[in-house]
């Protein structure tokens, strides 16, 4: 079955990949390529809509992404955002001038008339605005629907060639409206919206069997979602021919190792442990610079795999969990080439093993994967939990990271968490997690002086992990963590909570 499909052209805009993924959510499939596609890769995309997003050029710019002007005589639907709209302005015969005044945050719109995407949105409405340029005459076909105090052209459409243009970002929850007139785009399409989990597991499992039809496939499994939904799509698609190897690093929280074999048996599904605990350890001693120990982990990993893969004489493939976000940064769709860590893939195994690389989640977004997992039978717990960083707790271990000092941030972390669960408040947490500091203060315990260590404890929220927000705990949440932490956990005497929203600080401490 062959899934309707949005075409996005990227110019460069941080929002692209949000564009994609509210179009998604709305349950159609995107496929995010360069703004510059040429009109035959246009026109073999088959697209039954496209989009032109934003980008942080001036069309005017020597060197900017230009579009193909095929793109207008497709015979489809189009929208542009942002830059998308003043590329569509000034190719179809508009004008395009700087901005007398830029405009940049929270503006209010006011809808010249209630038409086309706008459709059902209010008169006067707040909306996300990003530009320096805008449309100072709109081209012949085209009016004028909306309006801000410092933009006369905040969007205009084409009711004929069903062109739409948007001045501002309907992709950003900063603009209340936004899925609804990403709504009246898919009904402007015709669209018939079957992106949905159900289908997405079929198409996959079909397109597994079609594509490996023998030899033994093996799977790398971290006990992250990602790779858990990769292995039980595999199992359900090839059945035995699938290994499942998990490499338990011993830096993962409290019992989470057997937690992850437990799950799988559940599913029928067992997997090969390899205890490497020790090993890693061992290579970590004495490591502190947070970037050493990432190098380490990813290399004693692919070690071990490496040593494990060997095992099976018959293995013809190797499958790992890349989402579509990692295809997207690492294939320079914006024309540069963000580095993947590499303790999140297998980089380099399969030209040195001899073996073709699998990957079946690679159209997918890190939401389509937890749902496909649901759709798969994993436990919602499971699937739904809180990210976890690819190099376990020796990240959330600033200083050297030690057998003793793991055990010390698994016990604590394991108490945030269940005091978050205890209150209901997990749902509401994107992220929440304790960090073990290298910093020693004095207390009191029992009457006697102590010097121990310091916890920090981090929550936070957020809709797409690129911006967030500490999220604000009832205080007696927080006192429960902190006595609990301090009278149960040895080696610590002082619980603080970092209150720093993204930006200017991460999510994760290292």
């Amino acid at each position: 079955m062959r899934h309707e499909v949005i075409l996005i052209l990227d110019f460069g805009s941080q929002y692209t990949q949000l564009i994609a993924r509210r179009l998604r959510e709305l349950g159609v499939k995107t496929v995010i390529e360069r703004g510059d596609l040429p009109a035959d890769a246009l026109g073999a995309a088959r697209p039954i809509a496209v989009v032109l997003s934003g980008g942080p050029a001036s069309v005017f710019e020597p060197g900017a992404l230009q579009v193909d002007p095929a793109v207008f005589t497709l015979g489809v639907p189009v929208l542009g955002i942002c830059y998308g709209m003043q590329l569509m302005a000034r190719d179809l015969g508009g004008e395009v001038a700087p901005s007398s005044r830029r405009e940049y945050g929270l503006a209010e719109l006011e809808l010249a008339e209630e038409a086309s995407i706008l459709a059902g949105t209010p008169r006067a409405q707040p909306v996300w605005m990003s530009h320096g340029d805008q449309v100072v005459r709109v081209p012949d076909g085209f009016r004028v629907i909306a309006r801000t105090g410092n933009t006369a052209t905040a969007a205009m459409v084409d009711p004929e060639r069903r062109l739409v243009a948007l001045q501002f970002h309907p992709e950003v929850r900063h603009t209340p409206h936004g899925t609804s007139m990403l709504e009246r785009f898919l009904d402007l399409a015709g669209a018939s919206r079957d992106w949905n989990p159900a289908a997405i597991r079929h198409e996959l499992v079909d397109g597994l069997r079609a594509a490996l039809p023998e030899g033994r496939v093996i799977c790398g499994v971290s006990g992250g979602v990602d790779s858990s939904v990769t292995a039980v799509l595999l199992r359900e698609a090839i059945g035995d021919r699938v290994v499942p190897i998990f490499v338990d690093t011993g830096l993962l929280r409290l019992d989470e190792g057997d937690a992850v074999v437990g799950s799988f048996s559940a599913l029928g599904v067992e997997l090969d442990r390899v205890d490497a605990a020790g090993r890693f350890f061992g290579a970590l001693a004495g490591v502190a610079d947070p970037e050493e120990k990432r190098r380490i982990i990813g290399r004693e990993f692919v070690a071990v795999f490496e040593a494990e893969a060997r095992r099976f004489a018959d293995a013809r493939y190797l499958a790992q969990g890349t989402l579509y976000p990692d295809v997207i940064e690492s294939s320079g769709v914006r024309g540069t080439a963000a580095v993947i860590k590499t303790h999140h893939n297998v980089g380099g195994l399969p030209e040195r093993l001899g073996l073709e690389l699998v990957e079946p989640l690679r159209d997918l977004f890190k939401d389509e994967v937890r749902r496909v997992g649901e759709e798969l039978g994993l436990p919602r717990d499971f699937v739904w939990r809180h990210p976890f960083p690819g190099p376990g707790l020796a990240v959330r271990i600033l200083g050297e990271v030690t057998p003793d000092r793991v055990a010390t941030l698994q016990h604590a972390d394991a108490i945030v968490i269940e005091e978050i669960r205890r209150d209901g408040l997990y749902d509401e947490i994107s992220q929440a997690l304790a960090v073990l500091l290298p910093v020693r203060s004095v207390g009191v315990m029992g009457d006697a002086r102590t010097y121990d260590e310091v916890l920090a404890v981090r929550a936070v929220t957020t809709s797409d992990f690129m911006t967030a927000d500490w999220f604000r705990f009832p205080p007696e949440t927080l006192d429960r963590i902190a006595r609990r932490v301090v009278n149960e956990v040895a080696g610590i005497n002082r619980v603080v909570y970092d209150v720093t929203s993204k930006p200017p600080g991460t999510i994760e401490w290292e």
